[in-house]
């Protein structure tokens, strides 16, 4: 039984996989619907056959690692627990130690260097064809250190919480999942403040903006915002990528403004003022804490299934799944594969939100600047330097895409700048 669990489970993989390089490949179709053929968001008109030829062949293959890569998560979570090397992560960790906090701490570094082993060559995948498609100009070296640092920091925050959250499961069999999320909430709260002051410095350098008249412009912008903003923050990305970014970071005292130096050197000051705009929205209209709090609720209502989820599953598998009681360490494995699950079903709403936040952004960003040329030609550099789709297929769309499509934003900016001159 056993054995034939992990046979179905591999080929269902193999036919998912083989789904969607069929879908991303030869059925989805990207051409741009001919009413914008001709207009600014028609990528013929920025990009040179070349770019278009380039951003189509990265699009996919990027698309298709998407797709790949968090399925892939799941199976090998799930072949952990039905090949028993979860069971031996356990005996290994009680061999060798007699402190409950070390066994688990042991048991944990197996499972994340397992982890991690498994997904490295999609990630290695991931990181070469940026390499390839000039995307990226990260040396080898700096790539492998940003993962160390991610495997570290994973290991540090579930070493945090993993113990906590079996030692509820102990105490409360039926509410644990409840407990748990009354505790993520302050936990969520401080890695949100600490994310750019401790966390982002780990991986880039930040630094106050260099340029003090564009800082003066944005400042400026800031004020007429009623943003008590006082810096501007960039951050060295130009040895590590070629695309362009700007964001906004951190709560309370923390929140930042941040600019990548490539974005600094692709774009001219109307431009940056723009998308500076654009970012001041999500501070002007709270996004980040709608945010947070929709990731709230959204966490709730995961536990609750992740706890029904588990249970079932181990009363219907327990025996292959080599699981006597969900309170068990050897759980974990179950627990992180319905929770990304259900995270991954979730992503098409979680999108949908982000994506009407982005476009309220846009509006109030053009708005503010009344110069949707330099918005336009922001965004068809965005394009060109990320080898960007304009028009991506539909399951790319919602399942990935947290912004809208260059076609809906450059259209709408375009029928903007119309509706200007005609006033």
């Amino acid at each position: 039984m056993v054995r034939k669990m992990g046979v179905y489970a591999v080929l269902a993989f193999c036919l998912y996989g083989l789904f969607f390089y069929w879908y991303l490949f030869y059925f989805a179709d990207t051409k741009l619907p001919f009413e914008y053929e001709g207009s600014k968001a028609d990528p013929a008109t920025f990009l040179n056959g070349r770019e278009l030829m380039l951003s189509e062949e990265y699009s996919k293959i990027r698309n298709l690692l998407f797709f790949l890569s968090t399925p892939f998560e799941w199976l090998f979570y799930f072949l952990l627990l039905l090949f028993g090397f979860s069971r031996a992560f356990k005996r290994w960790a009680e061999s060798s130690s007699k402190y409950k906090f070390l066994q688990m701490a042991i048991y944990l570094i197996w499972l994340s260097f397992f982890a991690f082993l498994a997904t490295f060559p999609l990630n290695y995948i991931s990181y070469t064809l940026s390499k390839t498609y000039h995307i990226s100009n990260q040396s080898f070296p700096s790539w492998m250190k940003d993962e160390l640092i991610d495997f570290w920091l994973n290991y540090g925050t579930w070493l945090i919480i993993v113990p906590v959250l079996y030692w509820l499961m102990k105490k409360s069999n039926k509410r644990w999942w409840l407990y748990g999320w009354l505790l993520s909430i302050p936990f969520t709260l401080f890695m949100m403040f600490l994310q750019p002051v401790v966390i982002d410095p780990l991986y880039n350098d930040f630094y106050q903006l260099k340029n003090k008249e564009l800082e003066t412009k944005i400042l400026s912008l800031a004020e007429k915002a009623d943003i008590p903003a006082q810096h501007v923050f960039e951050v060295n990305m130009a040895d590590k990528t070629n695309s362009l970014n700007a964001y906004v970071t951190g709560i309370g005292s923390n929140a930042r403004i941040v600019l990548w130096d490539t974005t600094l050197n692709r774009l001219n000051d109307n431009q940056i003022l723009f998308i500076m705009a654009h970012e001041m929205c999500h501070y002007v209209e709270k996004h980040i804490y709608f945010g947070i709090g929709g990731y709230l609720l959204l966490s709730l209502l995961g536990l609750y299934l992740t706890y029904r989820l588990m249970n079932w599953a181990t009363k219907r598998w327990g025996k292959e799944l080599k699981i006597t009681d969900v309170a068990d360490i050897r759980s974990l494995p179950l627990f992180f594969m319905i929770l990304s699950m259900l995270m991954f079903a979730a992503s098409p709403f979680t999108n949908f939100a982000s994506r009407y936040q982005e476009t309220r952004a846009d509006k109030y960003a053009i708005e503010m600047t009344k110069n949707p040329e330099a918005a336009i030609t922001s965004f068809q550099e965005l394009s060109r330097s990320g080898l960007s789709q304009i028009n991506p297929p539909f399951l790319v769309k919602i399942f990935r895409y947290t912004h809208p499509s260059m076609l809906d934003r450059i259209s709408s900016l375009e029928e903007y700048e119309i509706k200007l001159k005609n006033k």
